[in-house]
């Protein structure tokens, strides 16, 4: 078992690597993205895939850096989403070398292709100048990072040696993933009020922002649900899920906060008029703390269902069918 422990993650390391780099470029490119919706900045170029008729990269970097903020941030989205472009091509090229596990090689070219399926989504964004484009490129960002993600998870060391403690699978890995289809529910109901259609009547408005709320407090019900029994005798000795733990409660807090925060940049304070101090605030449209504020809202939900994609993945890697689980149980030597 020891040698095993120790050959079998040196077989892929690069995919592993890649894949990390594709993950790390995404999260910024989904809060970069973010801006541009908190700024309006969507049509900031009006072209694509040129930006004001130059090829995308040879745009002059004055242009762009010293320009309106609304350009440097529309434009540096494009510049990374073509380096996320660029990594996951390497990250496809390492696992046709380098990957033994068909299933693995074919994630991560379904991960090239919804890169490039979302990069033309945002194009015609642009070349159509569709607000429900723009919140349907808001959603499927996340998505993507999800699954880059998960192809971090499956070529990690972790994943790939055997030396766990597995259980007989039940409720509590149906849970998880529940807890991912969640986190995505509310990731929609939130990109809706982002990219409020102008038919939107007051009524769908105050619907779609109470339904946001009532998702809101059933998936803070299904985190503590879900935390809890993973803490429990049957569960608390799988590993690869303690440090995430702390990650989801620790990313849950700050989205509250940052919730909260949002209602006040968009919707003002509630009873402003009663102390001075909460009368002197103002909301500034597109103002620097309040952009980053509620682009931070966004950001922090894409952390959320992610994490909560790989703490089911690690669930599910450990835990089996109850026939699968009573086979394994009765291969075992006799001590």
């Amino acid at each position: 078992m020891s040698d095993q422990i120790t050959t079998i993650p040196q077989v892929g390391k690069w995919v592993h690597r890649w894949a990390w780099a594709v993950s790390l470029t995404i999260f910024p490119l989904i809060w970069v993205g973010g801006l541009v919706t908190t700024q309006d900045a969507g049509m900031a170029v009006p072209d694509w895939p040129g930006t004001y008729g130059y090829n995308m990269f040879a745009y002059p970097v004055s242009a762009w850096v010293y320009g309106p903020f609304d350009l440097m941030v529309e434009h540096g989205h494009r510049l990374l989403g073509s380096l996320a472009g660029l990594l996951v091509i390497c990250l496809c090229v390492a696992a046709w070398i380098d990957e033994p596990r068909r299933w693995v090689r074919l994630l991560c070219y379904g991960l090239l292709a919804a890169i490039v399926a979302q990069g033309l989504l945002g194009g015609a964004r642009v070349v159509f100048d569709a607000r429900t484009l723009a919140m349907i490129h808001g959603c499927t960002g996340p998505l993507v990072f999800a699954l880059a993600a998960s192809v971090v998870t499956v070529t990690s060391s972790w994943w790939k040696c055997d030396d766990k403690v597995f259980v007989a699978r039940g409720w509590f890995a149906w849970m998880t993933l529940g807890l991912f289809l969640a986190a995505v529910v509310q990731l929609a109901l939130g990109a809706q009020l982002r990219h409020i259609q102008p038919w939107a009547s007051p009524g769908f408005f105050t619907s779609l922002v109470h339904t946001h709320l009532t998702m809101a407090l059933l998936l803070l019900v299904m985190v503590v649900v879900v935390l809890t029994v993973s803490t429990t005798r049957r569960y608390r000795d799988l590993q690869g899920i303690r440090g995430l733990r702390l990650v989801i409660s620790g990313l849950l807090i700050v989205q509250i906060l940052l919730g909260c925060g949002t209602w006040v940049a968009n919707y003002a304070l509630p009873l402003a008029g009663s102390t001075t101090i909460l009368s002197r605030y103002t909301i500034a449209i597109q103002g620097y703390w309040e952009s980053w504020i509620v682009t931070g809202h966004q950001a922090t939900g894409s952390l959320i269902i992610v994490s909560a994609l790989v703490f089911a993945l690690r669930v599910w890697r450990q835990t089996r069918t109850t026939q699968q689980f009573d086979l394994s149980i009765s291969h075992q030597p006799t001590p």
